[in-house]
């Protein structure tokens, strides 16, 4: 059988001398970002990584190929094709149609897993829905790192979804929740939410030593990492809680149920904000990428 994804050079050579890793969503960068800052970020997010001398493997799915760290090319198409959006359903189906997409914090998190990678950088974790008990949206993401090994870097889950259900889910899953540097769950563009957690690390050698106990325990799941934004670079709470209000108005003033909730009220966060709560976006992103790289290089050391 062939193999179901390709590796680039640089993360095949990293893979094969035990070289540290982190993969990295394409998501992000086709759906979350507006062109061109969404190269640019792709490629700053790489950069990072590299000088920090930690492989980066962004993945997507090209010409029904998946693609666990891509060249100079492939992040470009990514930037600038309108791709699909796949999670980890959608693979089997994009391939055999030989489509391209970007893949979600679920499909990225199944594919670094078939790879060998154990680290994972994204913005945040996608979660359960504000009225999720009579429309059942619940994102893949929970279900997946249920099954996937992999340590995900997150600044917990944007506002605009059930905080509470998401943590009441991940515990029924058996996924561990870890606190980075702190023992209250962030909530994406805020430091933090309503919402206290059970365990706390204080430094990325303590997530790899983690790690190595959950595999030693036979645990399959995937661990959250929930990694605040730095106080001097969240979202001003005042205006974050204004702007979350007005736009959960308009979605009732204008009808919106079901899946459609969460994206528009996504869309008119960045309206209402004057694209704030994007640059936000960027910084929070660029912290769980720094932080992913420490956690990594901890946990290549601690199997090298």
């Amino acid at each position: 059988m062939p193999s179901p994804f390709v590796l680039s050079a640089e993360v095949a050579d990293a893979i094969a001398t035990r070289r540290p890793i982190v993969a990295l969503e394409s998501t992000i960068i086709s759906h979350g970002l507006p062109r061109p800052r969404n190269h640019e970020a792709a490629v700053e997010f790489e950069t990072i990584l590299r000088d920090a001398g930690v492989t980066p493997a962004t993945i997507a799915v090209l010409d029904g190929v998946a693609r666990i760290g891509l060249d100079a090319e492939g992040l470009g198409r990514i930037a600038n094709e309108d791709l699909a959006k796949a999670s980890v359903r959608d693979l089997p189906i994009i391939a055999a149609a030989g489509l391209s997409a970007a893949t979600t914090v679920a499909a990225t998190s199944h594919l670094a897993a078939l790879a060998g990678i154990r680290v994972f950088a994204t913005g945040g974790l996608g979660g359960v829905h504000r009225g999720a008990s009579s429309t059942f949206d619940e994102s893949a993401d929970l279900t997946t790192l249920a099954v996937t090994p992999v340590t995900v870097v997150s600044a917990g889950v944007k506002s605009v979804l059930d905080i509470a259900a998401t943590l009441e889910r991940l515990e029924t899953l058996s996924v561990p929740v870890i606190g980075f540097g702190t023992t209250i769950f962030p909530s994406f563009w805020l430091r933090e939410s309503a919402y206290t957690l059970d365990w706390s690390v204080d430094d990325a050698a303590q997530v790899a030593a983690v790690m190595r106990s959950h595999d030693e325990l036979g645990h399959g799941q995937g661990i959250v990492v929930a990694n605040p934004i730095p106080l001097d670079e969240q979202w001003d709470p005042a205006e974050h809680d204004r702007i979350l209000a007005e736009a959960l108005t308009l979605a009732d003033v204008a009808g919106v149920s079901g899946k459609a909730v969460t994206p528009f009220l996504l869309l008119k966060i960045v309206e209402l904000s004057g694209g704030r709560s994007l640059e936000v976006n960027l910084n929070l992103a660029r912290n769980n990428v720094r932080v992913a790289g420490r956690i990594a290089a901890e946990w290549a050391a601690l199997n090298g």
